[in-house]
């Protein structure tokens, strides 16, 4: 929860954290372990390009807002660090995470916000860890992956992830695992096509569900601006009206419903925000940077300030999606 004021500045929802004693991943876990290799973060033999303090350190990613003009950092896993089982080692590395998450965020002086984990294979788990996610200070909801095994946010375990967080009044971030297909072995297409074709399904699953509007209070929102789900609105829209299984569980066309998600900036191009904003509304989009991954944006306050709805908006939306909007910052950012 948050009843604290954040501090000032543009707030970003999307960045990533993992103290250096979990970096041997959760049981289960398609990839790992990590470690560092002459300061540099690797995933098994894979070289992240990224340094492993960045990942690790949160006086790291603090420095790092300072540079590039964020106020708020809002801390979540990596996706392959979420625990994909419900064995003893998997809830004992989500509440070590959860634990040191909540560490961090209460001595930032509202500067980092948390997004914590789940187990997911276990719903008394899920609900109980949720639970007391709900009560610490600065924890504002949890980060899941939009596919568990051959299903999505349609079905357990996600499903019940979502019903027990709009329960619990948290927010809920969306991020791909990037799971790899035999296809996808080259040019980094497992991120750069897997990736968006993960969240697209997610955001496909929960629209045409009618799930979105089964649990009217949920607070969600999909990274890497929807992935390639505002490409594929249009489409959603027209079988819809022309198919009947489309339409059976969903009382909205997609593109109405749609206006009730939440989307982050990380979208590589002015254009492709801009298509996410008209379709989404500007109410809607977040300031997001993928923080500290190769793909992450360099410079999101400006990108986001510069080519999306601008910054009073984007911190509007922000503390709508953390819960926070009814606590006011410091000073309010100027438009």
């Amino acid at each position: 929860m948050i009843t604290s004021a954040l501090a000032d500045g543009v707030v970003d929802v999307h960045a990533h954290w993992l103290p250096r004693e979990l970096f041997g991943l959760p049981p289960e876990a398609p990839y790992g372990p990590m470690h560092d290799r002459d300061g540099q973060l690797h995933l098994g033999d894979l070289p992240l390009s990224i340094a492993t303090d960045a990942m690790s350190d949160a006086d790291a990613a603090l420095a790092d807002m300072d540079r590039v003009g964020v106020g708020v950092r809002v801390l979540s896993a990596p996706p392959f660090a979420f625990p994909l089982g419900a064995t003893a080692g998997a809830v004992g590395y989500a509440d070590a995470f959860n634990a040191a998450l909540a560490d961090v965020v209460g001595r930032s002086g509202g500067r980092l916000v948390g997004l914590g984990m789940v187990t997911l294979g276990d719903a008394a788990q899920v609900t109980r860890q949720l639970e007391s996610m709900a009560a610490v200070e600065g924890v504002a909801g949890v980060a899941i992956p939009p596919v568990v095994g051959a299903g999505s946010l349609d079905s357990d375990p996600l499903r019940h992830v979502l019903a027990e967080v709009a329960r619990l009044n948290l927010a809920v971030l969306v991020h791909p695992m990037q799971l790899g297909r035999p296809e996808w072995s080259n040019y980094y297409l497992a991120n750069l096509i897997g990736n968006p074709v993960e969240t697209a399904t997610a955001v496909a699953a929960l629209l045409l569900s009618g799930l979105v509007d089964e649990l009217p209070g949920l607070r969600i929102c999909f990274v890497h601006g929807g992935g390639c789900a505002p490409g594929l609105l249009g489409r959603w829209n027209h079988a819809w009206s022309a198919r009947a299984d489309v339409s059976a569980r969903a009382a909205r066309r997609p593109g109405e419903s749609f206006r009730d998600l939440y989307f982050d900036t990380v979208t590589h191009g002015s254009d492709q925000l801009a298509l996410l904003g008209r379709l989404a509304g500007t109410d809607r989009i977040v300031c997001g940077s993928d923080y500290p991954f190769d793909m992450a944006e360099p410079e999101p306050a400006r990108f986001a300030t510069e080519h999306g709805p601008g910054a009073e908006s984007l911190d509007r939306a922000a503390r709508a999606f953390l819960g926070c909007d009814a606590v006011a910052p410091a000073h309010r950012v100027a438009s």
